[in-house]
């Protein structure tokens, strides 16, 4: 079985489920808070471009969450901070090599809905390249 997104939720009564890699264990949490949530936030974002809405922003926030990941470092020179302040801002983020050693295979879980753009898919297709069959 493919591993998958998961929307994690606050609904009285939800549990995280069990990951579908057979493992035992509940699905991987890559929210905030963790070493595997998405530096890049909708507000940092929305504060480049104040005309796209939440959808569009998420879309570019996915962008270049991919980048980051791939390379693990993504500076931006000229950044327009809430309040409008500008500056230089630099991301990290694991290597590959992590991402894909502690991710492979295992269901992930954030916040965002499945049905839209999110940093967790791209966490799923670099930590499972090569190894669907």
């Amino acid at each position: 079985m493919s591993p998958k997104r998961i929307q994690r939720k606050r609904a009285k009564g939800w549990r995280t489920p069990l990951c579908s890699c057979g493992c035992g264990q509940p699905a991987r949490y890559v929210g905030r808070g963790t070493k595997w949530g998405n530096p890049i936030s909708l507000s940092d974002v929305g504060g480049q471009y104040p005309s796209l809405n939440d959808q569009q922003i998420a879309t570019l926030i996915v962008r270049d969450f991919t980048v980051l990941a791939n390379r693990g470092r993504l500076s931006f020179p000229n950044w327009r901070f809430l309040g409008g302040r500008r500056g230089p801002v630099e991301f990290t983020y694991p290597p590959l090599t992590e991402i894909r050693a502690e991710l492979v295979g295992h269901d992930l879980m954030c916040w965002c809905p499945v049905d839209g753009p999110c940093h967790a898919g791209v966490l799923l297709n670099l930590a499972n390249q090569g190894t669907q069959p």
